[in-house]
Parts: structure tokens; C-alpha cells; sequence
């Protein structure tokens, strides 16, 4: 928790409004006195918050459950429609986008395919199913933020997308040009790596929340990584951090679409995983369609997991030496190769340092395809749970 000592009043008022709002949208409902267990604020003090919160729309309160004798206790939670975010994915073959409440609600979702790699086709179209979820805003919620995963190297300052090898993208101005055709509401345009928004949402939401040090990989067309350590992201001097995709395993191996050879990514990546399996000039083959060939007895397609697995092994061998994770949650189509091959995964891993391996734990991606999208909303929240007061004060959305 960030030092109080020196502050002034109202900088103290600030950070305990924050404090109660963050833990109402991480932890849902909650009784006062919960609260003040919790925060270590005092039981006068938690309600002065409670209700300054309530005046601004934020949280509201209703009566709980009765338990025994006596009043039943006031429940505190969340409004989700008094402050909302857009949440965008944007993947190689197409963006998600969600509005989503205070709290975690989703008030509107929906997808769009991408025809081309053509970079103004593709922001064209982002544009576009942003404005179809931005009309389902309800009426009187403040739009406080914007929150975009891009799979690639992003300067997190501006926005700008140094490198998306798997979009072809080179110094792309995309927060830019998303402040000029969407617009962030009250806050801004945030664009994050989408690994960095995974692990983000797994260590708030998902798979890792009680784990202080984790690593999440995402698997869509390329492979992402993402690093949470004693409860903060490590993104790197200049936010670059985390590209493992691009760790080098097999120098005489196939070139990766970033320029090396060799590179992590082209043996566990969907492209490699259907190498292996003789489908890479198949069209429109997913993964799901793989696991069930592999389920019900193609060879080809049981081997091929077996040895993209003993690749993925191989490469957590060297996180687990380097990072030292207590969790290590697995995205996309490399959840899929982990279910499919855990044996080999479980073998490979048995060759790390003991001390390093016996800390950790390998596991599914709790909120699976979505995670980027909710890591993208919880930085889209950052402005009004940082500030409460000054966030909902610059705008309210009509």
C-alpha cells in the first residue's frame, strides 16, 4: 500500500475513496463492517466513504441477509451503470469490444471480423463496433475510460504500436488515432499490450488471485507473456517487457514473422501447432477442431500436441529458472496444448531448478478468450478508481 505519511486531507479523503471503490468493483458487495476489516479504516470513517460514494452514484446500499436475531446488516456494492468503460481486443483476425460497468458488468459485447490487413480498413473497423457497443450506454453513466489489448510491442506513454509482427505493423500511432475516431470518454485512450492485460485480469479476476508473483502466456496466433511480481506488473524500462514469443529455443529452427530464427513462438504458436499436425495449408482449421481430431484418434493430430507440448515445456523451464512464479496461467491454444499434453508440459518442467520448481503451479486461463478484453477494462477503470471525485466531475456521458 502506497505511504499516506505527509499527505495532505484531502489527498488522504482521495486515497481512502479509492481504496473502498476498488475493493466494491474487484470484490463485489460487501457489508460495512466487512469493509472496515478489510481497509483497517475505522468504522466512522468507512461510513462517511460509503456515503460519499453513494451521492456520486457509485455504490449504493441495500439490506443483506437476515442472520439470527436483530436487523439484517446493510450490504454495500457496486452501481455498474454509473460508470462504464470500453474494453477492446484487437486480435490478428478480429476485435472484440465490450462496455462494461463499474463492478464488472457487460452491458454490451460484440465482434468484428477483420477482411484485410489493410491498416486504415482495420482501424475503420475497430471504429466501427466500438460505436456499436458505445450506443448501449446507459442513460446517466459516466464513460470514464478506454482500455485496448493489441498483440504487439506498445510504448504504454502515447499508445504508439512499435511492433504487431502478426498485424504487420511498424510504429503505428494507434492511441492516437483512436482518441480521433472513438474518443475515451472523462479518461483516455490506454493501449496495453494484450498479455499485459491478461495477466492483469487472471491476477484480479481469474485463475491467479491469490498468487502475488505471475506469469500469464497467451496463445492466439502468436504467444504473449505477461508478468505480475509482489502484486505489481513488470512491464520493462520502456514497456516492452514480456515478449517470451520471441525468447530464442531452437537456432536452426523456422523464421519467426518478427525476423529470427528459432524464435519460442514458431514451435508452440498456432501456426507451428498445425505444422506439426500436417494442417498448416488447411483453411479455417481451429484449434477446437484439432483437439477433437486428436480425441478421437488421429495420430497426426495426438503427436502433434505431444511435441508442441514438450516445446512449451522446454520454455517455461527457462521462466521458472528466470522468474520464480508461484502461478503460471496458460491463454488461448496453449491452454489447449496443456490439457492436451499436461505429461509432457508436467516432464519437461521437472528439469528446472528444484528449489524454483516446486514453488510453482501450471494452470488453465480462468476467463479464457476474455481475458484480454477484462484486462482492458480494468485499465479503462483506472481514472475513476484512482480519483472518484475528479473522474466523475470532467464528464458525465448522456
Amino acid at each position: 500500500m502506497t505511504s499516506l505519511a505527509g499527505a495532505t486531507q484531502d489527498e488522504v479523503r482521495r486515497a481512502n475513496l479509492s481504496t473502498v471503490l476498488r475493493l466494491l468493483h474487484q470484490d463485489g458487495p460487501q457489508t460495512r463492517s466487512h469493509i472496515t476489516a478489510v481497509t483497517g479504516l475505522n468504522r466512522s470513517t468507512v461510513g462517511d466513504l460509503v456515503s460519499a460514494l453513494a451521492v456520486l452514484g457509485l455504490v449504493r446500499e441495500r439490506s443483506g441477509d437476515i442472520r439470527g436475531v436483530g436487523r439484517p446488516s446493510l450490504v454495500v456494492e457496486p452501481v455498474p451503470g454509473s460508470a462504464v468503460v470500453l474494453a477492446l481486443d484487437l486480435r490478428v483476425e478480429r476485435t472484440v469490444a465490450a462496455l462494461v460497468g463499474l463492478g464488472g458488468q457487460v452491458f454490451a459485447r460484440a465482434e468484428r471480423q477483420h477482411h484485410d490487413g489493410d491498416q486504415s480498413t482495420l482501424i475503420a473497423e475497430v471504429t466501427q463496433v466500438s460505436h456499436e457497443v458505445l450506443a448501449e450506454i446507459p442513460p446517466g453513466a459516466s464513460w470514464v475510460g478506454t482500455g485496448v489489448g493489441v498483440p504487439g510491442v506498445v510504448r504504454t506513454r502515447d499508445g504508439l504500436v512499435r511492433f504487431a509482427p502478426n498485424l504487420g505493423w511498424t510504429d503505428v500511432p494507434l492511441g492516437d488515432l483512436l482518441r480521433a475516431s472513438v474518443g475515451g470518454g472523462s479518461g483516455d485512450v490506454l493501449i496495453r499490450n494484450d498479455a499485459d492485460l491478461g495477466v492483469l485480469a487472471e491476477h484480479m479476476r481469474g485463475s491467479a488471485r491469490d498468487s502475488s508473483t505471475v506469469l500469464y502466456l497467451g496463445g492466439d496466433v502468436g504467444v504473449g507473456g505477461g508478468l505480475f511480481v509482489d502484486g505489481r506488473p513488470l512491464v520493462g524500462a520502456g514497456g516492452y517487457g514480456g515478449e517470451v514469443g520471441h525468447m530464442r529455443v531452437r537456432p536452426d529452427g523456422h523464421t519467426c514473422r518478427c525476423g529470427a530464427r528459432g524464435c519460442w513462438e514458431t514451435e508452440i504458436g498456432l501456426a507451428g501447432l498445425l505444422r506439426a499436425a500436417g494442417r498448416e495449408h488447411v483453411r479455417d482449421i481451429s484449434v477446437t477442431d484439432l483437439v477433437t481430431a486428436a480425441r478421437e484418434g488421429d495420430a497426426a493430430a495426438r503427436a502433434a500436441f505431444e511435441s508442441v507440448g514438450d516445446w512449451l515445456g522446454i520454455g517455461l523451464v527457462n521462466l521458472v529458472n528466470l522468474l520464480n512464479p508461484q502461478s503460471i496461467v496458460l491463454g488461448g491454444h496453449l491452454s489447449a496444448i496443456y490439457a492436451m499434453a499436461p505429461d509432457r508440459v508436467a516432464s519437461q518442467l521437472q528439469t528446472a531448478l528444484p528449489a524454483a520448481r516446486e514453488l510453482v503451479e501450471v494452470c488453465s486461463s480462468h476467463l479464457g478468450g476474455d481475458a484480454t478484453l477484462v484486462g482492458a477494462a480494468e485499465v479503462a477503470f483506472t481514472t475513476v478508481l484512482d480519483d472518484p471525485v475528479g473522474a466523475l466531475n470532467s464528464n458525465v456521458a448522456s
